[in-house]
């Protein structure tokens, strides 16, 4: 068993968890950009009020306010202040003097300070020291326990509220894909009807651009060329019943004249005379078998796409065509100069042959059969024509079919049906073709053969 197998796990199953799992993701990564675009903003909004509060402390030592006034107007909202007068005084407080940028004392300390002018993260807490205009250095330290408190609080409501949307998506998203894969459903409901016996139900998609139109249309001309294959298939069976059965009235006809005749012979010991008359009638009937036997051959050959074994040589097809008219008997003209070709003599005389015959079975005793010969550009060409009923125009194909022979072949006793599918066959093999062309008057076959060398 060739090619890799079908995956045929639930497809609702597949694109349930692939939705989920998109949303997942999603979910991820806005909670993530909201973390730190709220965090973010929070932290700049600390930094910002830090720098106001020291512009505000600078505008109130301006203005002549107390060293008190100025603490007590910019503590609050998580800020809290502690001025360092010139003197050294200190007015307010920090809860814990902060730590510097690399970890040393505090502002009161003697390691080094915060650079002034500068908010300084500490970590737990934004620092920022500022020189004032009468010489006092204030120092404001914003705590960013809040700031990290709100940010947890967020990040779990975020979470609970993915949570809560993953379970919703959940029970409703397999509903949801199996209301978007109800047009597979009915696909597989006109399966198993077809499967039963409607062959003639199809999805007819009314929007064949989407995906599921696009499978739709294509699962129609599947079907239709399944439909098509059947009745090809159910042809073929009946052509071969067919041409059976037509072979087994075609032989049994010589092959019993020829058992007659030789029941004669052995019983009855006829003269000499009447036991070669008889002798002779059983050859030319096991030669019309062989022939018979020959074309069925050819055309199972044919049938099966295998190319005749073409014996290639320079041969005269006017003189072909003498030759053929002078087997075939009866009233053929044959006219043209010589045209010379590569081709496989005893093939092209078998085209031949096969044309002739059906124009002198078609003519009738009293018609006339012409050949004519002649070169048209880079083929030769051989038109076959005859005074009988002629072929239609519906027919003009028909009749290259095996087992085809219209009713007026079958009041003169045509053939089996296989001489003309068997010249177009070996033509065609030549690079040639056979074809049937309009004719006011009896019917026309034309032989077309290219004068260079076929290709293989």
């Amino acid at each position: 068993m060739s090619g890799d197998g079908l995956a045929t796990a639930s497809l609702r199953r597949r694109v349930s968890l692939l939705v989920l799992a998109l949303l997942a993701v999603l979910l991820v990564v806005l909670g993530v950009t909201v973390d730190l675009a709220l965090g973010a903003q929070l932290r700049s909004d600390l930094r910002d009020r830090l720098v106001d509060r020291a512009e505000i402390a600078a505008t109130l030592v301006e203005q002549g306010r107390t060293d008190e006034q100025v603490v007590a107007a910019v503590t609050g909202d998580t800020v809290q202040a502690l001025l360092q007068t010139a003197d050294g005084e200190e007015v307010g407080g920090i809860p814990d003097p902060p730590a510097g940028p690399a970890g040393g004392p505090g502002p009161g300390g003697p390691a080094a300070r915060p650079d002034p002018g500068q908010v300084q993260d500490t970590g737990d807490a934004y620092v920022l020291q500022e020189e004032l205009p009468d010489g006092a250095r204030i120092t404001l330290v914003a705590d960013q326990s809040p700031i990290t408190d709100a940010v947890t609080q967020l990040r779990w409501v975020l979470a609970v509220a993915a949570a809560v949307t993953l379970l919703l998506a959940a029970a409703l998203v397999s509903g949801t894909v199996g209301v978007g894969l109800r047009p597979l459903g009915r696909m597989t409901g006109l399966a198993r009807s077809i499967t039963s016996g409607d062959r003639g139900r199809r999805l007819r998609p009314d929007r064949p651009h989407t995906e599921l139109g696009r499978t739709a249309a294509a699962f129609d001309d599947m079907l239709d060329e399944l439909e098509g294959a059947e009745r090809q298939a159910r042809r073929a069976e009946a052509g071969m019943r067919d041409l059976l059965g037509d072979a087994a009235h075609e032989l049994r006809t010589p092959l019993a004249a020829v058992q007659a005749s030789v029941e004669t012979v052995l019983r009855g010991d006829p003269p000499r005379e009447r036991r070669e008359e008889l002798l002779a009638g059983a050859v030319r009937e096991l030669r019309r078998s062989a022939r018979l036997v020959g074309d069925l051959l050819d055309v199972a050959r044919l049938d099966a796409g295998a190319a005749p074994e073409l014996a290639l040589q320079y041969v005269d097809l006017t003189a072909v065509a003498r030759a053929v008219a002078g087997r075939v008997g009866g009233a053929v003209q044959v006219t043209g100069d010589p045209v010379l070709l590569p081709a496989d003599a005893d093939r092209v005389a078998q085209v031949l042959d096969n044309l002739l015959r059906n124009a002198v079975r078609a003519a009738g005793t009293d018609g006339q059969v012409r050949v004519a010969v002649h070169r048209e550009g880079p083929d030769a060409v051989a038109d076959v024509t005859d005074d009988g009923p002629g072929v239609p125009e519906a027919d003009r194909e028909r009749v290259f079919e095996r087992l085809v022979r219209l009713d007026a072949a079958r009041s003169r006793d045509g053939g089996a049906g296989l001489g003309l599918p068997i010249a177009r066959g070996h033509a065609r093999a030549h690079g040639g073709d056979v074809t049937c062309e309009p004719s006011t008057a009896g019917a026309h076959f034309r032989l077309r053969l290219p004068v260079s060398q076929p290709t293989a």
